[in-house]
C-alpha cells in the first residue's frame, strides 16, 4: 500500500489518473487489451477528467466495468451513475471499446446480477479506480460489509451516514430522495483487480482514511481491506489526510508541494 500527499486536490486527480493510465498502457502493451473499473462521485472528477485527454492510451483496446448503481433509478435522473459515467466518460471516448453499465432499473435484477455478474468474470481487472466513503465504505459495501461473498455483484442496504453523503453532495434534492438500496461491486471482487487506485480528499473523510489506513482490518471499515492488496495506491489531500498520525504521515509519499 503506497499513499501519496498532495497539497491540490487537483493534483490528487491528475496524479490518480497517470498511475491508472500507467497500469492500462502496461496491460495494453502486455496483452493486447485492458479492462478497467471507473467509480463515480465528487472524489472521481478531477481523475475522469484528465483520463479522457490522455492520448496516451488507445481506448479502443480498454473495456471498461462501473463499481454500483441504485436500484429502481432510471439512467436519466441527475444522481444516476450511468448517466454520471456517460457524461464525463464513456461520451466522450468514442473509440471506446466496451462500457458494461449496471442496469438498476431492471425489471429482473435476479438476472442484471447474473448477466454483469457473468460478463465480469470473463475478465481480469487490470485497475480499479475508487475512493472511501465517509463511512468507509468501498464502492456502496457499507458497514458491516460482506467480506466472503464471491459474488461479483450483490444487492446492498445503503446506511444512514451513507445516504447523508449522496445527499451532502447534492446529488438529491432532499435526504428523502436518497434510495436505500443498490447494486455494487462486492469486497472480494473489487480486491481481484491487479491495481487498486483510490482518491480520496476532502476533510469530511478524514477519519474515514485513518481508520481504513492505520485501524484494523475489519467489515466494521469495509475500506481497511486494501491494506491486505499487493498493488494499493492511496491518493489524498491535507484535509483526508488532516487526522493520520504523525508516525503514520512519514510513510506518505509528498509531492505538489
Amino acid at each position: 500500500m503506497d499513499v501519496y500527499l498532495y497539497h491540490r486536490k487537483a493534483d490528487l486527480g491528475k496524479a490518480a489518473a497517470a498511475a491508472g493510465s500507467e497500469a492500462i498502457r502496461s496491460a495494453i502493451d502486455r496483452t493486447g487489451h485492458a479492462t478497467v473499473v471507473i467509480a463515480t462521485g465528487a472524489s472521481q472528477f478531477e481523475i475522469l477528467d484528465a483520463l479522457v485527454h490522455d492520448p496516451t492510451i488507445d481506448w479502443s483496446k480498454v473495456t471498461g466495468f462501473h463499481l454500483d448503481e441504485y436500484i429502481g433509478m432510471p439512467d436519466t435522473h441527475p444522481a444516476s451513475f450511468r448517466r454520471y459515467l456517460r457524461e464525463r466518460f464513456t461520451s466522450k471516448l468514442p473509440a471506446l471499446g466496451a462500457f458494461h453499465f449496471i442496469e438498476g432499473d431492471a425489471a429482473d435484477l435476479d438476472a442484471e446480477l447474473k448477466r454483469i455478474s457473468e460478463l465480469i468474470a470473463a475478465h481480469q481487472i487490470d485497475v480499479t479506480f475508487a475512493g472511501i466513503g465517509e463511512n468507509g465504505h468501498l464502492a456502496f459495501n457499507d458497514p458491516p460489509a460482506d467480506f466472503d461473498t464471491n459474488e461479483p455483484y450483490i444487492v446492498v442496504s445503503l446506511d444512514e451516514k451513507c445516504r447523508r453523503q449522496q445527499f451532502g453532495e447534492g446529488w438529491f434534492p432532499t435526504f428523502e430522495d436518497v434510495p436505500h438500496t443498490a447494486i455494487s461491486m462486492s469486497i472480494q471482487q473489487i480486491m481481484k483487480s491487479k491495481q487498486l487506485v483510490l482518491s480520496v480528499p476532502d476533510m469530511r473523510k478524514a477519519d474515514a482514511v485513518r481508520e481504513a489506513l492505520e485501524g484494523p482490518v475489519s467489515n466494521a471499515c469495509p475500506a481497511s481491506i486494501v491494506q491486505q492488496h499487493p498493488a494499493c495506491r492511496i491518493f489524498l489531500d491535507e484535509d483526508s489526510a488532516s487526522t493520520l498520525s504523525s508516525g503514520f504521515r512519514v510513510r506518505l509519499k509528498t509531492s505538489g508541494y
